[in-house]
């Protein structure tokens, strides 16, 4: 029975079914973590590609905006139905002063109690007119800054919408060549993992999990490659002592240490 997969090359050396594989298979190992090293540097890549900081922080920005342009869309409404009612206001009055101006100036009233009343009356009307006109301008003058501030709101969601369109087609450029090399990388995958013994490439998986993506590392020059620690000389003893079909393990990191012709054995 094999060891567990979980343990190390140094707390197993003495056990009586160390997991064994081809050298060849071993070596084939390598290759592999190479392509999904490639693979796991291509997906950071694209996951960091620097327009998408840009877009996510003018997205927030665009939506704070919207918000905004929604509330002065909101008073600019407000305003417009407040002007109208003033306006419809202002025109009623003065239609009644035209009237009653009319019934005087054709002589219909020819009481002179009811004619003092009517003076009265226009000068009333007068009076209301001036100071319909009054709101009438001052609700106008809130309405143009009103729509100021949402037509400067609104310039600047669409500067931020021009900016985001540029954003994205260059973003989806560059993520498309991406996905190129990635989809090329994993297509080489399939012929790499085929022929690698069932328990020599779970254990990789496993340890590439557990080990920030490298689960098999090169012995190269009396060092690990994996945690680029060297390797003293007892345990390079041990391991140039181990049967080349048997799969060892870096003491340190305990990712799967490939010999090589250049492990310096």
């Amino acid at each position: 029975m094999d060891r567990p997969l979980d343990v190390p090359h140094g707390a197993s050396r003495h056990q009586e079914h160390p997991l064994k594989a081809d050298p060849s298979a071993q070596l084939k190992l390598l290759d592999l973590q190479e392509l999904d090293a490639r693979a796991d540097q291509l997906r950071h890549l694209r996951s960091h590609l620097p327009e998408l900081a840009e877009i996510a922080d003018l997205t927030t920005q665009r939506k704070q905006l919207d918000d905004q342009a929604r509330d002065a869309r909101i008073v600019v409404d407000d305003l417009q139905a407040e002007q109208a009612k003033v306006d419809a206001d202002v025109e009623q009055v003065k239609a009644r002063r035209t009237r009653d101006r009319d019934r005087m100036d054709q002589g219909l009233i020819t009481n002179p109690k009811d004619l003092e009343r009517m003076g009265h009356e226009l000068t009333s009307l007068e009076r209301r007119i001036a100071s319909l006109e009054d709101d009438e301008l001052e609700v106008m003058e809130r309405l143009e800054q009103a729509q100021a501030t949402l037509d400067s709101l609104t310039a600047q969601v669409e500067t931020i919408d021009t900016r985001l369109a540029t954003l994205t087609e260059a973003r989806d450029e560059k993520a498309g060549v991406i996905d190129t090399q990635l989809v090329d990388v994993e297509a080489q995958r399939g012929p790499s993992v085929e022929g690698l013994p069932e328990d020599l490439l779970a254990l990789y998986e496993k340890l590439r999990a557990q080990k920030g993506g490298v689960g098999a590392a090169r012995l190269h020059q009396r060092r690990c490659t994996g945690c680029q620690l060297g390797i003293d000389n007892a345990e390079i003893a041990v391991i140039r002592s181990t049967p080349a079909d048997t799969v060892v393990r870096c003491e340190e990191c305990s990712r799967i240490l490939v010999r090589t012709a250049e492990s310096g054995l």
